[in-house]
């Protein structure tokens, strides 16, 4: 075992290495913050749009008297609702009729409002009618009211603690979670798939299984691709941590998980690189037969279907936690990490997390076994009948 491991650490400093000192890898690293910076920018552009030219704009056909008593009115709810609240309103001709002037050209609004305060008669298209004619009718009551128009003020009653606020806020913390580990997973571990491909093209997986154990190799890789996945972890989180200081955020009113946040990023590193190493040693396996880019190319797809369907599966069991599907979630492998760090976030326990991960380590190394002893079976042409090799001793 000693001399595995030490073969592994050489397989996985020489590929980690090649990696992370490459020029690519920089490229690597500033590809997720592109669409990241793209989306705050277009989110931004787009909110400035429609909290000003997307708001509907209805016509106001009346006296100059009601015309003003209800662009006060206006005026009033805005400042208490938000400006983008209500429609906006625009006074208009009253001649000639709402008919006449919503078929013209040059007409820049959605509806007409036409009448008096106390009668007011809203012009326009049925689907329009529908969505303006709640906003109007309230806007005309104020206007109806004038000044004497007040909002009841609600009695408060604070608390110091909220048990179903504290779960809403715990349950939404485990999905966020799982929603960060799946994401960085799903970039990941893909990569896995394609990194035996060369080595067999160039038959340096020849020379290496001469030098070391097969184990060594798959091993050594999928530590190598772990280290790296955390070097761009480490990247990625730096740059969203400088942004947020930039941005004067605070987390005065962030809810804490229940097994406290220290712990708790403590088992979300920890299950993250049991769930990249559940899923690396399996793509690790299933890459090793392919025998081209083009066959690597190929799996892709189901591979990235099975991931989303075990994240659904852990997703659906946040929202269970005590059920019999919540159990199986955490018992089957692959859904295990998705579904204990929601459980880090809902339950204080940590005895379960400890049987989780021993468990999920006990089958990175039966997926590793397994993966190794095919790839000697139809890769290599050695090894005999791997089921009963599974269980004997790593040698070369």
């Amino acid at each position: 075992m000693k001399e595995l491991l030490r073969a592994a650490r050489v397989i996985a400093r020489r590929d980690c290495t090649a990696v992370v000192l490459s020029r690519t890898f920089i490229l690597f690293l500033i590809g997720p913050l592109l669409p990241i910076i793209i989306g705050m920018v277009f989110a931004g552009f787009t909110e400035k749009i429609s909290s000003t030219d997307l708001r509907p704009v209805v016509g106001i056909a009346m006296t100059p008297s009601d015309t003003g008593r209800m662009t006060a009115a206006h005026e009033r709810l805005s400042a208490r609702m938000g400006p983008q609240a209500l429609v906006r309103l625009r006074a208009v001709p009253s001649t000639p009729g709402p008919r006449e002037l919503l078929a013209r050209p040059d007409s820049n609004v959605v509806a007409i409002l036409s009448g008096s305060v106390m009668q007011p008669v809203l012009t326009g298209k049925t689907d329009d009618l529908d969505k303006l004619q709640g906003d109007l009718s309230l806007i005309a009551s104020a206007a109806a009211m004038d000044k004497a128009l007040h909002l009841i003020k609600v009695e408060r009653q604070e608390v110091t603690t909220s048990l179903g606020a504290q779960a809403q806020a715990r349950l939404l913390i485990g999905r966020v979670a799982q929603i960060v580990m799946f994401f960085l997973t799903i970039l990941l571990a893909g990569m896995i798939l394609s990194n035996l491909v060369e080595e067999k093209t160039n038959k340096i997986i020849e020379i290496l299984a001469a030098a070391v154990p097969i184990d060594a190799i798959f091993l050594g890789k999928l530590m190598a691709m772990l280290a790296m996945s955390f070097v761009g972890i480490a990247f990625w989180g730096g740059t969203a941590f400088t942004i947020f200081l930039a941005l004067k955020g605070t987390t005065a009113g962030l809810p804490s998980p229940a097994v406290g946040w220290p712990m708790f990023l403590i088992l979300a590193v920890v299950y993250f690189a049991m769930a990249y190493t559940l899923l690396g040693s399996l793509f690790l396996g299933i890459g090793a037969q392919a025998a081209t880019v083009r066959e690597v190319q190929t799996l892709n797809m189901p591979v990235t279907m099975g991931q989303m369907m075990i994240f659904f599966f852990a997703s659906y069991a946040v929202d269970h936690m005590g059920d019999p599907v919540e159990m199986a979630a955490a018992i089957f492998p692959f859904s295990s990490p998705f579904t204990m760090i929601a459980r880090a976030a809902q339950e204080p326990a940590i005895w379960p997390h400890l049987v989780a991960i021993v468990w999920q380590g006990l089958f990175v190394a039966l997926i590793i076994r397994v993966g190794v002893l095919l790839f000697r079976r139809h890769v290599m042409q050695s090894g005999g009948q791997w089921w009963k090799r599974l269980f004997r001793a790593a040698t070369g």
